[in-house]
C-alpha cells in the first residue's frame, strides 16, 4: 500500500457522462431564465412518457468515462493510451477541472501545469512576447517569474525572430512551440499534456521529450496521452490502456502497447463498406486495406517471403490528382519504413499533381521483399494524399500481422535477432595479399561469397 504522502494524483471510480444531442447550458442571463421556465414543461414530459421512450432515453446517454480508478506516485511519468474517443483528453479535463466529473472523484496533491490543446490562452491579435506573459499568467506564473524565465522560454520556442509579431500570424507549429515552451517553464509539480506534439516539427519532439524527460528526473510528476507508442514507452515507466471510457490495462509499457495493437487494429484486412463512414473526405475515401501473402489475405507472414500491402480507395472526385503512401509500425510503435507511389526523379512532384484521375476505386500495391522484417507483430498505416505532403485520407494502425520465423532459424545467424529488420545482405570474404596486408605473408586462398 502506498502512503498518501507519496500519492500526486488519485482516481476513484471516475466516471463522465453526456445525454447525446444535448447543449452544455450557456452562462447568460436570459438562457438561465429560458432554462427554468421549461422545466416545468420537461417534467410534464417526463410523468406521461412510455417507456420505449424511457429506453431511448437511456440509450441517449454517452459514458465518456466509466469507474476509472489509479493512483500516480510523485515523481512517476504515466502514459495513457487508447483509440480516438477512449476517454483520454476527458480524463484530463476533469484532472485540470475543466470538466466536472458525474461520478467518482480525482484527487491532485500539488502545483499543475497543462498543455492540453494547442495555444489555449493565446490571443491571436497580441504578439507572442505578450501572449508568453499572458498564457504564464493562465498557467499560474507570477509576472517576476515571467520575466525570469522569459529568455529560456524563448530560446526553447525557437521563435524569437516572431516574438514581436501577431500570433495568428504564426504557422500551428509555432504556437505549439511557443505554447509548451511556457507551459515546460512553468516548473509545475505536476505535468498534464495531451496530443500536442504531432502538430511540430521531428526536431522539436525530440526537443520536447528531452525537456519532459528531465522534468521528470527532476522529481515532478506527468500524465503523457499521445498515440506516438514509442515516445510514450521511452519517457513513461507505466501505461494505462483505456477503452470506449474504461481502464482496461495497466503495467509495463512493453505489454500495455501490445494489448493495444491487439485491440486497435484488424489482423489481415481492414474493410469499410460505406463511403460515409470510410476515413477521408469528400474528395478521397479510404476502402479498405489488407496484406497478402502468396495469394492470400493473411495475418501471418513467413520472415523469408514477399508480401503486399493493399490499398483500396474511392476517388470522390472527377479529376482529382492522387497518390497512396503507407507506413509499417512495430509493436512498439516505432515507424519501421513510410512507402509512398510518388512519381521518381525523372519527374517534378508538380507534374504528377498535373495529371488528375477519374472518378472511381482505385487499388494501390506495395511488394515488401522477403529476408526483410525481423519476427514480430506489425501494423500498417494508409495514406492517400491529393498533393505532396498533403493527407486527404488516413487509416491509422488500420491492419495488424505477425511475422514468423520460416523454414527454422537461418544457419549464419546464432541466438534471437536483434533490430526491427533483417535483411539478407550479400558479404565477401577473402584473404589479403602481401601488399595490402603491410606483411610479408602470402596470399591463403581465394575469395568466399556468402549471403547475411
Amino acid at each position: 500500500m502506498v502512503e498518501t504522502s507519496d500519492i500526486a494524483i488519485r482516481v476513484e471510480g471516475l466516471g463522465k457522462s453526456y445525454r447525446l444531442g444535448e447543449r452544455d447550458p450557456h452562462a447568460t442571463l436570459r438562457e438561465a431564465i429560458r432554462h427554468w421556465c421549461r422545466v416545468p414543461v420537461r417534467k410534464l414530459a417526463e410523468v406521461t412518457r412510455n417507456g420505449s421512450r424511457k429506453e431511448s432515453d437511456a440509450e441517449a446517454i454517452l459514458w465518456a468515462l466509466r469507474d476509472v480508478s489509479f493512483e500516480v506516485r510523485r515523481g512517476e511519468a504515466l502514459g495513457i493510451i487508447g483509440r480516438n474517443g477512449a476517454g483520454k483528453s476527458t480524463l484530463l479535463k476533469i484532472l485540470t477541472r475543466i470538466t466536472k466529473p458525474t461520478l467518482g472523484r480525482a484527487e491532485i496533491r500539488g502545483r499543475v501545469g497543462s498543455l492540453l490543446e494547442v495555444g489555449t490562452g493565446f490571443h491571436p491579435e497580441l504578439t507572442g512576447r505578450e501572449n508568453v506573459f499572458l498564457n504564464g499568467a493562465i498557467l499560474g506564473m507570477t509576472r517576476d517569474e515571467i520575466r525570469r524565465r522569459f529568455d529560456e522560454i524563448v530560446d526553447f520556442s525557437g521563435v524569437e525572430k516572431f516574438l514581436d509579431t501577431p500570433v495568428k500570424r504564426y504557422s500551428s507549429g509555432m504556437r505549439v512551440r511557443l505554447a509548451f515552451a511556457v507551459a515546460a517553464h512553468l516548473d509545475p509539480e505536476i505535468l498534464l499534456i495531451d496530443e500536442v506534439l504531432a502538430v511540430g516539427d521531428v526536431e522539436f519532439q525530440k526537443k520536447c521529450l528531452g525537456k519532459m524527460g528531465e522534468v521528470a528526473r527532476g522529481g515532478r510528476t506527468i500524465l503523457f496521452v499521445s498515440h506516438n507508442l514509442a515516445a510514450v514507452a521511452s519517457l513513461c515507466a507505466r501505461l494505462i490502456l483505456l477503452d470506449s471510457g474504461s481502464l482496461v490495462q495497466e503495467g509495463e509499457p512493453s505489454e500495455v502497447i501490445e494489448a493495444y495493437i491487439g485491440r486497435s487494429a484488424i489482423r489481415g484486412q481492414k474493410q469499410w463498406e460505406s463511403v460515409e463512414d470510410a476515413p477521408g473526405s469528400d474528395r478521397v475515401r479510404i476502402r479498405a486495406v489488407r496484406v497478402v501473402a502468396g495469394g492470400a489475405i493473411t495475418g501471418d507472414v513467413g520472415s523469408d517471403s514477399p508480401f503486399e500491402v493493399e490499398v483500396d480507395y474511392w476517388n470522390l472526385k472527377e479529376g482529382t490528382p492522387i497518390a497512396c503512401g503507407i507506413g509499417i509500425n512495430a509493436a512498439d510503435g516505432t515507424r519501421v519504413f513510410d512507402s509512398a507511389n510518388f512519381p521518381s526523379a525523372c519527374m517534378q512532384p508538380d507534374e504528377w499533381f498535373d495529371r488528375p484521375a477519374p472518378q472511381g476505386v482505385f487499388r494501390s500495391r506495395c511488394t515488401v521483399p522477403g529476408y526483410f522484417l525481423n519476427v514480430g507483430r506489425y501494423t500498417v498505416t494508409a495514406r492517400v494524399f491529393v498533393g505532396v505532403g498533403q493527407v486527404e485520407a488516413a487509416a491509422e494502425r488500420a491492419v495488424a500481422f505477425d511475422v514468423h520465423e520460416e523454414g527454422g532459424m537461418r544457419r549464419e545467424h546464432f541466438g534471437n535477432w536483434i533490430g526491427i529488420v533483417r535483411p539478407r545482405l550479400a558479404w565477401s570474404t577473402r584473404p589479403l595479399d602481401a601488399s595490402e596486408a603491410g606483411t610479408g605473408s602470402q596470399p591463403g586462398g581465394s575469395e568466399m561469397n556468402t549471403d547475411g
